[in-house]
């Protein structure tokens, strides 16, 4: 076991499957000696050279249509899309090309690619810097989508996604990159695509999240309880498609409350499907009505910092809707 921050985490675990299968490429915006715009893949270009780490011009719709192109053809390719804010270029190559390879070639084709991107705020990234859609992809029959921040969960789950014969979007909070750190295994460490993490048992509320609100719900649930308060069980989803159902519904028919809690939009958020999962399958065990925090009805963060913080989801507002959730 070693401690590492996220982003080493990342940087680690592509190095070593990079090392371990010669057919694993990276490619994208600076990845070359540069080491990406947070420096995730520092040292990679030394080690592989120009024909597996490959500077590319500035075309996100070229870069997933050459990864999907390499995927066809042997390779293992890792796309990197500098944010996830710039992916829209690119949306025709993964909805209708890369999500759909399987299908429509009667399992013949596979498209194994990684589509590496960092999302959230926080970091004073304003509109264009800080977006979280990941909805969009989850609705996406054909693709995995995955959002660690948990560095162990990250390395495990990068490398269950490059060995994946699907395409994987792997979602890695900026904000969490050099500030959560965790002890990481070594030895080839794996976390399966689809499965949750129970953070922390609990019996009286569930509260169900991921990336770093994870954090926020932790501090919430810390808060109540040093108070007196509900005992909370918190769930890491980590997978967002496929979502860990059993352990979703598990863990509600323990609790019979449930908070959903994410930073995008609250509105036709992942945390929607997850209600409406709840709904149909784990209806008679509900004491509650499922609640959710989420971002607000805004286009996109503000640069402001006070504006900032007023858009994000926090420990206050998880903690006042715990509370709501509570005197039920």
């Amino acid at each position: 076991m070693a401690t590492k921050m996220l982003i080493q985490a990342i940087h680690d675990t592509m190095l070593e499957e990079m090392r371990r299968d010669d057919r694993v490429i990276l490619m994208g915006e600076d990845v070359g000696k540069r080491g990406g715009v947070f420096r995730v893949s520092a040292g990679l270009f030394d080690e592989f050279g120009e024909n597996r780490v490959i500077d590319t011009p500035l075309a996100e719709s070229s870069i997933i249509g050459a990864a999907i192109g390499a995927s066809m053809n042997g390779l293992i390719p890792i796309a990197e899309i500098q944010f996830l804010d710039f992916i829209h270029p690119a949306m025709n190559q993964i909805m209708n090309e890369a999500a759909k390879i399987r299908y429509r070639s009667n399992g013949d084709f596979h498209c194994p690619i990684v589509i590496r991107t960092p999302y959230g705020g926080g970091v004073h990234g304003a509109l264009y810097h800080s977006q979280s859609i990941e909805s969009v992809f989850t609705r996406e029959p054909g693709l995995k989508v995955v959002a660690p921040i948990n560095p162990a969960d990250a390395a495990g789950l990068l490398r269950s996604a490059i060995q994946d014969e699907d395409p994987v979007i792997f979602l890695e909070h900026k904000k969490g990159y050099r500030l959560i750190k965790d002890e990481v295994p070594e030895n080839g460490h794996v976390v399966p695509i689809g499965k949750a993490r129970v953070v922390q048992e609990g019996t009286d509320a569930t509260i169900i999240t991921y990336g770093m609100m994870l954090m926020e719900s932790q501090a919430a649930a810390k808060a109540m309880a040093d108070a007196g308060g509900a005992s909370i069980e918190i769930i890491d989803l980590r997978s967002l498609r496929p979502l860990d159902t059993d352990a979703i519904l598990q863990s509600v028919m323990k609790t019979g409350k449930v908070l959903i809690v994410h930073e995008a939009n609250r509105f036709g958020g992942v945390g929607a499907e997850v209600s409406a999962l709840i709904a149909e399958e784990a209806f008679a065990w509900l004491d509650a009505p499922v609640m959710r925090v989420g971002g607000p009805e805004v286009p996109a963060m503000p640069y402001s910092k006070p504006l900032e913080a007023a858009y994000l989801p926090n420990q206050e507002k998880i903690g006042a809707a715990l509370e709501r959730l509570s005197a039920f």
